[in-house]
């Protein structure tokens, strides 16, 4: 990588800020030298983004893993389901968020509907080099959601390496090579990266305390390959498989809830099976001209294809009963029954298209970049689902004033989902913006505007999204940053918000809007003699045209009808820096409200209401040992609400889930470091790293809950809440090794 030393008066502003260290003895400032080092590919100047260190994010104990393991430690981000690698942002649900891949959008299974059965995320730690995550307020250049955007890029390898990791929940393996010289601009003529996983959550999902037979594997294979015809023209490939297989059996399941005063057991007995499968494929190739400093132009062809089937019949019949707290004997019998679930709903998602992107640099403080985006989308839908609820002999749901009410003959289900659905829509959208960089008297200024326009032909609605960035660094003693961000941001609708609660898609359902406006402060300072950064963000967000859902664990199931109003607000905090010297640490800490009108009946909580919540992400290592390394990562979230149960008036269930608290720890022994000199180790010479260690997920043992099961019962008419517990205390050892 070349590295140019400027003078300071060419410092560009916000992005590279030169770290000052303040003497007190004397009240001087000393700065440093700046130093510039060549933008990597996709670089960004977003001053809405967190850069997160690849390392840390492989390092995390997190059994999603990865990079969504460490954004969730992040002040604006909830997750209520370590199983999950999905993730809410400021109110928003799992599907306000957009995902990039070197500035590819990519997308999720869409009938995932519970934690269980997601597997692995397809952002794989090994091939990252950058990671940016903008919580809101983000650039004209990032796609039409309402809450966040994360921003990956892969990394090309300069020599050949080879890195595995083997555990108890599975397993990886990546190789990267280079050949060719290295031009002016330091790149191998060609790169090539690999990587394979495999992961069978089996032995987690034992600690679930049910007596189930759970065989959940998945797998996947990504490669990342670049050649550089010239200095001035490169090709690049992305490729992905991936193949998840989830079965379970269920035998028996026996919940203890209630109070102290009244406590509850539910006891189940089940019947069948769930065998679902996913498979995901996506393919993009990139040229990348760059025929001058001041231009670059970049040209994606792309294709994701998505194939998903969710089959299953379980029937089971239960028994509600309380128990006297003394001597633990039932006294009470509430409710004896049973029910069927029953689902075959197959899913075939193919997009493809090419988009197109300029960027004119005329010089250092200035940028005009251009896009353009064409895409074919290729929707087949077919969905059967239904739910036949029996309590006490009665069919229900049953008439409100008396269950009893009916002819022995009649059937009634709980809810009945059909559909068989197939469009073939086009979307296209453009966008512009312009960054400026400047000196506004002593102070430094950055101005990023830009505007978005989208079109598709489905619901044939066109939306135009407007958005503006500001940030100023006072010439002050102190190093302090002032943001200003907003704009207004729509969630244009796909796959899950077009079907409505028949299983039918609706050709007149428009794109949720949020008008956005967020304030923030950066201030670095020095403590103990190392550096510190407190970030400070408070938003605001006005939102219509919304489209009321309803939760259950990860599944989202929307109502299909824009009859809602909304707004939501809030304040994070984040203290990073070095706790311990020469790692990374940080707290976060956030109060966020989000509230909804369904066709003005007054303001309820939405689904991801989040409150309060914490969060910590600590590094150390012993001084005496500094092979041996640990780190933790800390949660306490406030409960979501419960959600109303499916078809059901969401008026009427206004509790919250139990708070969420975790701890995760990792602990970890180098045998071999990178910087190490290796003679002496013969064979394990060739090793690059070679790395032992221990995992304790949910260190505490707390039983966490993911929702509530409804239990109907027809004497009364009434729905108790039955909470669905998620996963215990589990150990886990890994080896990790790397050679270059």
């Amino acid at each position: 990588m070349k590295k140019l030393v400027l003078p300071l008066s060419l410092m560009v502003p916000v992005l590279v800020f030169s770290q000052t260290k303040k003497k007190d003895t004397m009240k001087t400032t000393d700065i440093e030298e700046v130093v510039f080092q060549k933008k990597v590919a996709g670089s960004t100047k977003d001053i809405t983004n967190v850069k997160i260190s690849a390392k840390d994010a492989k390092n995390v104990a997190s059994i999603s893993g990865g990079i969504e393991g460490i954004i969730k430690t992040l002040p604006s981000v909830n997750s209520n389901t370590e199983l999950s690698s999905q993730y809410m942002v400021r109110g928003g649900n799992y599907d306000e968020n957009l995902i990039y891949i070197n500035d590819i959008e990519i997308y999720r299974p869409f009938l995932i509907r519970n934690s269980q059965q997601e597997g692995l995320s397809m952002i794989n730690p090994d091939m990252v080099s950058t990671v940016n995550f903008s919580a809101g307020g983000f650039e004209a250049r990032y796609g039409d959601k309402m809450s966040s955007a994360l921003n990956i890029y892969y990394r090309e390898p300069q020599k050949f390496e080879l890195s595995g990791e083997g555990s108890l929940m599975g397993g990886r393996l990546t190789a990267g090579f280079a050949s060719g010289k290295k031009d002016e601009d330091g790149n191998k003529k060609f790169t090539a990266l690999f990587s394979g996983r495999y992961r069978n959550m089996n032995l987690i999902l034992n600690t679930l305390k049910e007596d189930t037979d759970f065989n959940p594997v998945y797998m996947d294979f990504q490669t990342y390959m670049n050649y550089h015809i010239t200095p001035k023209l490169s090709l690049s490939f992305i490729g992905y498989y991936s193949k998840n297989d989830y079965e379970m059996i269920p035998r028996e399941r026996s919940v203890d809830f209630g109070s102290l005063q009244r406590p509850l057991n539910l006891t189940v007995f089940y019947n069948g099976k769930e065998d679902d499968k996913y498979k995901n494929m996506m393919g993009t190739v990139s040229a990348n001209y760059k025929p001058s400093d001041k231009w670059k132009f970049t040209l994606d062809a792309f294709s994701y294809q998505n194939r998903e089937r969710e089959y299953y019949s379980i029937g089971s019949s239960y028994i509600l009963q309380t128990f006297d707290p003394v001597t633990g004997d039932p006294i009470t019998s509430y409710d004896a029954g049973g029910q069927i679930e029953h689902a075959r709903n197959d899913l075939f998602v193919r997009t493809y298209g090419t988009q197109f992107r300029a960027r004119f640099s005329p010089n250092v403080n200035t940028d005009f970049e251009v896009g353009f985006k064409y895409e074919k989308e290729n929707l087949k839908d077919l969905t059967n689902e239904w739910k036949l609820i029996d309590s006490a002999g009665y069919s229900m749901p049953r008439p409100m004033d008396d269950p009893r009410i009916g002819d022995y003959s009649d059937l009634e289900l709980a809810y009945r989902i059909a559909g068989n659905n197939h469009i073939e829509p086009t979307r296209m959208s453009a966008y512009a913006q312009y960054s400026q960089k400047f000196f506004w008297g002593a102070s430094k200024v950055f101005i990023n505007a830009g505007a978005r326009v989208s079109n598709w032909s489905f619901n044939k609605e066109t939306i135009f999204s407007p958005r503006v960035q500001f940030a100023i660094k006072p010439d002050w003693d102190s190093d302090m940053l002032f943001k200003l961000s907003g704009g207004i941001y729509y969630q244009s609708p796909f796959y899950k918000e077009i079907k409505d609660l028949d299983g039918n898609f609706n050709s007149n359902i428009k794109s949720q809007r949020s008008i956005q406006a967020i304030l923030a402060n950066d201030y670095e300072f020095y403590m103990y003699d190392r550096p510190f950064k407190l970030t400070t963000e408070a938003y605001y967000k006005k939102m219509n045209n919304l489209i009321p859902y309803y939760m259950d664990n990860v599944r989202i199931r929307y109502s299909g009808q824009n009859n809602a109003t909304g707004y939501a607000y809030g304040i994070d905090t984040r203290l990073y820096g070095e706790f311990v010297p020469g790692v990374d640490s940080w707290l976060s800490a956030s109060y966020a409200r989000v509230y909804e009108n369904i066709d003005g009946r007054g303001d309820i909580p939405r689904p991801t209401d989040q409150r309060f919540r914490f969060a910590m992400f600590y590094q150390d290592y012993m001084p005496q040992f500094p092979k041996m390394k640990v780190n933790l990562t800390l949660t306490y979230a406030m409960g979501l609400p419960t959600g109303a149960p499916v078809f059901t008036d969401p008026y009427s269930y206004q509790k919250t889930l139990p708070a969420y608290k975790r701890v995760d720890l990792g602990l970890s022994y180098a045998f071999i470091e990178p910087k190490e000199k290796k003679s002496a180790y013969g064979f394990w010479g060739n090793f690059e790293e070679l790395t032992l260690g221990v995992q304790v997920f949910n260190a505490f043992n707390i039983r966490n809950t993911v929702a509530n099961q409804w239990i109907s019962d027809s004497a009364t008419n009434m729905a108790y809440p039955v909470p669905v517990r998620l996963t215990g205390r589990f150990f886990n050892v890994k080896l990790e090794f790397k050679i270059k």
